[in-house]
């Protein structure tokens, strides 16, 4: 197996609909942590859940399709992970974050997380 790198993976779970400051809240999410950096963030969307509120958010009723559960995945050293929440909280809101311990094994062609 290759060299691994320590790492840490955030998952920020939203509503497709949440804001802050007038764009999506994935967005800001995401522009937040290229400004500040971040190895690399990818933003999933899932076709059906529910959260804190057991309010079902499902594709396929068509009046509940407009806030579709969002996860967000983050993952760089745990350092620049623990700056990035810090920063990020005050644009969170009611939404579920997690943390974990991951394994790089491999980041682009020759690089690793610095």
């Amino acid at each position: 197996m290759p060299d691994t790198k320590d790492a840490r993976i955030l998952r920020l779970f939203i509503g497709e609909s949440d804001e802050h400051e007038g764009r999506p809240l994935y967005e800001a999410i995401v522009l937040k942590a290229r400004e500040m950096g971040l190895a690399g963030a990818t933003v999933l969307r899932g076709p059906m859940g529910f959260g804190r509120s057991s309010r079902l958010h499902t594709s396929k009723i068509l009046r509940l399709s407009e806030d579709l559960p969002l996860i967000i995945e983050i993952v760089d050293t745990a350092e620049k992970i623990e700056s990035f929440v810090r920063a990020a909280e005050p644009m969170l809101g009611s939404g579920l974050v997690t943390l974990e311990k991951v394994e790089v094994v491999r980041y682009g062609h020759d690089a690793g997380l610095e």
